[in-house]
């Protein structure tokens, strides 16, 4: 399989865990939801659990990892460095989430379909999870 291949599953298999961290920090400190942080939490576990059923191996994916060589590792568009308050960070990492998993789905085609099937199960998963927070985090605006 081809190095670039596993870098892009790699970079996304990274983002989409981290965007669901931010989330599960969102979910349990400010929104006070332990549904919402148990689903979250759950799905950030069930993508480290891919991982380690690539057949691929989580090594590959490593070694094809070049974070110094990487072009798009300074790019910076204005309105991410702008959020509005805290659940805007919360919106904006559910939105990485969701676009990572799509990566990931797509390109796991290429190594196993199964991981594809698995992957797309999971983005509807944070799907579900964003309908439920909306109206969370409508609460907590409107308190303001």
């Amino acid at each position: 399989m081809n190095r670039k291949i596993y870098r892009i599953m790699d970079a996304n298999l990274n983002r989409s865990r981290e965007g669901l961290r931010v989330c599960e920090d969102t979910a349990r400190f400010l929104l006070g939801s332990e549904r919402l942080t148990k689903e979250i939490k759950s799905v950030r576990h069930r993508i480290s659990g891919i991982i380690k059923e690539l057949p691929v191996g989580a090594e590959a994916l490593y070694g094809s990892r070049d974070a110094k060589g990487d072009v798009g590792r300074l790019l910076r568009l204005e309105t991410e460095m702008k959020r509005r308050d805290a659940l805007d960070i919360f919106y904006a990492n559910l939105e990485r989430v969701k676009e990572s998993l799509r990566v990931l789905e797509e390109f796991s085609k290429l190594v196993d379909e199964d991981i594809a099937v698995r992957f797309s199960a999971l983005r509807y998963k944070v799907y579900e999870i964003e309908r439920i927070s909306v109206k969370r985090g409508s609460f907590i605006r409107d308190r303001r």
